[in-house]
């Protein structure tokens, strides 16, 4: 459109040249003439000047952004950082990296979208440029630009109706991931040095581990917030994404300024090993790359193991208002799954505080993926609003006192795979429920999670998280530091080994084998279950019986993933086994894919349709489903 400026002078102009025509000739001596003409040009040059300054920082739509930005930025320009002060002072920590913040840092002068058009132009440009920002350029880092983000900080996908979905550099037919999707993307592709994002329920989390690089979400509280638009205060933690454990730890020296540094003499890793159930990925991809490490390693205790849904469950009386009934041996899941529920009902709460009068006035435009969760937030209504923030007290002493000063939680980043690109098929509720369970830990309790890339796994991104105290940071970033180099080393071994099939056919022995594991089963030894039934296994890997069997010992001990794989495998040898539709039934209700179990529990019946087992848990997983 043309400008207004350019348009007047335009039409004086053309107005002036045919009072002049009527005449027969222009009167070039005329010195209205030349006036017009000086307007004229003078309206040229402002208005090349002012379209390219708004060059600068324009708003890029989705078939103008150039391919290699891989859709990240929505804005671009230059902060340039503070000057290096003469020798003999130091270099500044972060001097010649540059960086990314997503849109809903402000930037003084500019205005912040929070991934909404809508958004941007009902709101002045900021007045003030963020503490964080302002804190990284004092150090000697350049900004660079303004990233692609999820509608309002809601959204795990990276999808975005107005600037479209940032493309994961490495894996380009998978989702980057969101809601700071093109700060991951960014820094994947090596666009910058690192990046800026909110982490409200895995922002900074989800996106780093799609796209393999590392995050670091920080102890709640820890790094200040102002200038950064908020989606839920409680929730949110202003994170960073980089490829190098080294920038990550000194982006953390930079931020964390109040953060105390805490020499510890040892430090002890714990396997979460319920989480890890959710988890598709083989162990000895992630929980064994870690264990392998810290071994070659000195100032590490050897690892632990728990079960952290049934420490949870013990010992945040809170939970019990807000779980679903459930057997003992599910309580640790159903802690989880109920921790999941204070961290969704605790966004949307102060979500709706923050924002409810801006989207009743403004209705902004907002796609069909997220407007079902930015409506149901300001729909929603609360009763129990001191209870959501009793968990959250509750669940950061619970972990403090089991972490102390020396220990590090380990768990899955993330569940499942990826979604595909241009995939039709929606989010199942149930992926969100067990991608929320592992992300709610550290984003209710407040304290700080790392996020580890591990490779790949089928031609897919596997990460996996550490999570330290509340006031920990430095010592989680030091640890990470120290540790990664070694990490690296487990992880090419891993990609490199191939376990050798044993093909023994000794049937007498396995026969005899089985008897023992039947035996340790009855008397609730299942961990001596398992290894006879494994012996069994390795003699004869043809019956069904001894797999379905070691299923069964392996559901008393909360290892769903290995029963559900048992089985796959005794269903694939024995499709009449009804036992093996019933625990693979039982194990995946367990790792919340309700579908999938349901379908399992049906096949039972239509072997035995008067199994009271299987009727009662088609009843049950019916009314999940709904």
């Amino acid at each position: 459109t043309t400008p207004p400026l350019f348009s007047f002078s335009i039409n004086s102009f053309k107005l002036e040249r045919s009072k002049h025509l009527r005449l027969g000739r222009i009167d070039v001596s005329n010195p209205k003439l030349w006036i017009v003409v000086g307007i004229t040009v003078a309206g040229v040059v402002v208005l090349a000047e002012a379209t390219r300054r708004r060059r600068r920082r324009w708003i890029l739509s989705e078939e103008s952004k150039p391919v290699e930005s891989f859709g990240a930025f929505v804005e671009r320009f230059e902060l340039a950082p503070s000057p290096q002060p003469p020798p003999p002072a130091a270099r500044l920590a972060l001097a010649g990296l540059t960086f990314a913040v997503s849109d809903n840092f402000e930037i003084k002068g500019y205005v912040a979208g929070f991934g909404n058009p809508d958004w941007r132009r009902t709101h002045e440009p900021a007045t003030r440029t963020a503490v964080a920002v302002a804190a990284l350029l004092k150090q000697g880092a350049t900004c660079v630009g303004r990233t692609v983000m999820d509608e309002l900080a809601f959204g795990f996908t990276g999808q975005n109706l107005h600037y479209g979905m940032p493309v994961n550099p490495d894996l380009p037919s998978l989702i980057p991931g969101g809601s700071c999707s093109g700060a991951a993307v960014a820094v994947a592709a090596e666009l910058v040095d690192f990046a800026l994002g909110a982490d409200t329920v895995g922002g900074v989390r989800v996106p780093a581990s799609f796209c393999g690089i590392f995050s670091f979400r920080p102890s709640h509280g820890f790094v200040s917030s102002i200038g950064v638009l908020a989606n839920s205060q409680s929730l949110d933690a202003i994170g960073w994404l980089a490829r190098d454990p080294s920038i990550l730890r000194d982006i953390g020296y930079v931020l964390l300024q109040e953060c105390p540094v805490r020499l510890r003499q040892t430090k002890q890793f714990i396997f979460a090993d319920d989480c890890f159930q959710l988890l598709r990925a083989p162990k000895q991809k992630t929980m064994h790359v870690i264990s392998n490490a810290i071994e070659t390693l000195s100032g590490y205790q050897p690892a632990k193991h728990m079960n952290i849904g049934q420490y949870i469950a013990s010992n945040v009386a809170g939970l019990k208002e807000f779980s679903e009934p459930s057997t003992k041996m599910q309580q640790g899941l159903s802690a989880l799954q109920a921790l999941s529920k204070v961290m969704g009902l605790l966004q949307r709460y102060e979500f709706k505080s923050n924002h409810e009068d801006w989207i009743n006035t403004v209705k902004p435009r907002i796609s069909i993926d997220m407007s079902p969760h930015i409506l149901a937030a300001v729909n929603s209504m609360h009763d129990n609003i001191k209870s959501l923030y009793s968990v959250r007290t509750e669940l950061r002493a619970a972990l403090n006192s089991l972490l102390k000063d020396a220990g590090i939680l380990v768990i899955p980043t993330t569940v499942d795979l990826p979604w595909k690109r241009n995939s039709k098929q929606k989010i199942s509720p149930e992926f969100e429920d067990r991608l929320y369970t592992l992300l709610s830990i550290a984003g209710v309790s407040g304290c700080c999670q790392a996020t580890i890339p591990l490779g790949k796994h089928d031609e897919h991104r596997i990460s996996i998280s550490f999570i330290a105290a509340h006031g920990a940071d430095k010592f989680l970033l030091d640890t990470i530091l120290d540790i990664y180099a070694s990490i690296k080393e487990q992880i090419n071994m891993a990609s490199n080994s191939v376990l050798a099939p044993d093909n023994n056919m000794d049937m007498d022995a396995s026969e005899l084998l089985k008897e023992k594991g039947n035996t340790a089963f009855k008397g609730k030894q299942w961990n001596k279950a398992v290894t006879y039934y494994t012996e069994a296994i390795k003699l004869n890997d043809t019956s069904a019986t001894y797999y379905c069997n070691r299923a069964a010992a392996y559901l008393e001990l909360g290892c769903l993933q290995q029963a559900e794989a048992d089985c796959n495998q005794a269903i694939l040898l024995d499709k009449k086994n009804v036992k093996a539709y019933l625990r693979r039934g039982t194990a995946r209700e367990m790792l919340l894919y309700y579908k999938e179990a349901l379908q399992d529990f049906r096949h039972a019946l239509a072997l035995e349709p008067q199994n009271k087992a299987a009727l009662a848990a088609e009843k049950r997983l019916q009314k999940l489903i709904r």
